[in-house]
């Protein structure tokens, strides 16, 4: 794992300051952004010193997605949330058990349904049966499928 130079550093802290200027929601009341601010903080501890094959710090990939739903799509902070801690369960030690205990149910249940979802796109099972798998997650909640 390698360190992140100070400027990159600088970089992936503007990033984040991006997000909430992309969402409107996000800036309603401190507590959310607060939450914001502890799931971004959590993430980029969890993705510290990682890089993506291009070279770039991997939080990146995460912060453009938060941008993306909260900027292009419309979603509030549950989703930006959930964006920031998408890869968190999969490729770290945090649990979601951990996620529900530090946010809330539902963002837990968000992020079970993201990587469920990322499951049965890498699987080599029919067609039919990943869209029905994909639909049985999306009536939980329609997040999954835009985040």
């Amino acid at each position: 794992m390698a360190e992140f130079t100070q400027e990159e550093k600088d970089y992936i802290e503007s990033q984040f300051k991006e997000i909430l200027k992309c969402c409107p929601k996000c800036n309603k009341d401190q507590h959310s952004v607060d939450m914001i601010r502890k799931a971004f903080d959590l993430a980029n501890k969890a993705h510290y010193g990682i890089r993506r094959k291009s070279g770039e710090p991997y939080i990146i990939h995460p912060i453009e997605v938060a941008k993306i739903v909260s900027g292009d799509i419309g979603l509030g902070m549950r989703a930006v949330i959930c964006s920031l801690l998408h890869d968190v369960v999969e490729d770290t030690d945090v649990t979601i058990e951990d996620i529900e205990i530090l946010f809330e149910p539902k963002i837990a249940q968000i992020i079970d349904g993201l990587t469920k979802i990322r499951g049965v796109l890498k699987t080599k099972s029919s067609q039919a049966e990943n869209i029905k798998k994909i639909l049985l997650t999306l009536s939980e909640d329609v997040r999954v499928i835009l985040i």
